[in-house]
């Protein structure tokens, strides 16, 4: 069984991570020193039990916290096939916030992926036009990004944008990444690369602004710091840092 944090319900993340289609659990990938998953749901699942403890994030338009959830599904409006899942899931009297969160995965090489023809065949609404034009110039391969998988990221945002419209509310799309200036086997991660891919989040942001679903880019670094300016949870973020390092 992973070792998780103190005071963070293990049995009720466990449950959580059991739902989705991740199997981080069981092919021992959440074990893994360098492991995203375990991050996001020790930082966040102390909130599952206590969402009105969870600060609004730096920089998002939320409100106060009202759930929490870990490995949240965002179904597309259509059956069959795949669908985004989220690492962490908040609702708000006005909005869904979804948290996508990285450590290591933008420095290292990634997996081409592509749009099935369902998305072009939906009207997703003016709203998320941004995102349309967007989605259509990384097809074209007029746009491209190299550390940014910004092709999840458009399929989050559409995910995310569907059920926060059947809730009535806003919606936030967080993308949560860090800036580890060594792997876990101490090995320095390449500064350029650093810059580079902050720089092609700030670049996707400029893309979709004004859109329906909000993009807002947020260090790992940032929300600790903040966590750690609220009493009641500045162990929780000093614990966070003693197992997972500076980020």
């Amino acid at each position: 069984m992973p070792h998780f944090l103190s005071d963070v319900p293990a049995d009720a993340v466990l449950a959580a991570l059991s739902r989705s289609p991740g199997n981080e659990v069981a092919s021992g990938k959440f074990d893994s020193p360098e492991s995203s998953s375990a991050l996001a749901a020790n930082a966040f699942g102390w909130f599952l039990e206590r969402p009105s403890l969870l600060p609004s994030l730096p920089g998002v338009p939320m409100g106060r916290p009202e759930q929490v959830e870990i490995e949240a599904e965002m179904r597309f409006p259509w059956t069959g096939g795949r669908h985004p899942w989220l690492d962490v899931a908040v609702t708000t009297p006005t909005t869904l916030v979804g948290v996508e969160a990285k450590r290591y995965e933008p420095f290292r090489p990634r997996k081409a992926t592509v749009f099935s023809e369902a998305y072009e065949a939906r009207d997703w609404g003016a709203g998320m036009a941004p995102y349309d034009r967007l989605r259509g110039a990384l097809v074209a391969g007029a746009v491209t990004f190299r550390h940014l998988d910004a092709v999840q990221l458009v399929k989050h945002a559409y995910g995310l944008r569907t059920q926060a419209k059947k809730r009535g509310l806003g919606a936030v799309l967080v993308y949560l990444h860090g800036a580890p200036a060594a792997w876990a086997n101490g090995k320095p991660v390449d500064p350029a690369a650093i810059r580079a891919h902050a720089a092609e989040a700030a670049a996707f942001a400029a893309r979709v602004k004004g859109a329906d679903v909000v993009f807002a880019p947020l260090r790992w670094s940032d929300l600790l710091a903040q966590w750690a300016g609220v009493p009641g949870l500045a162990a929780h973020a000093a614990a966070i840092t003693a197992r997972f390092g500076r980020l």
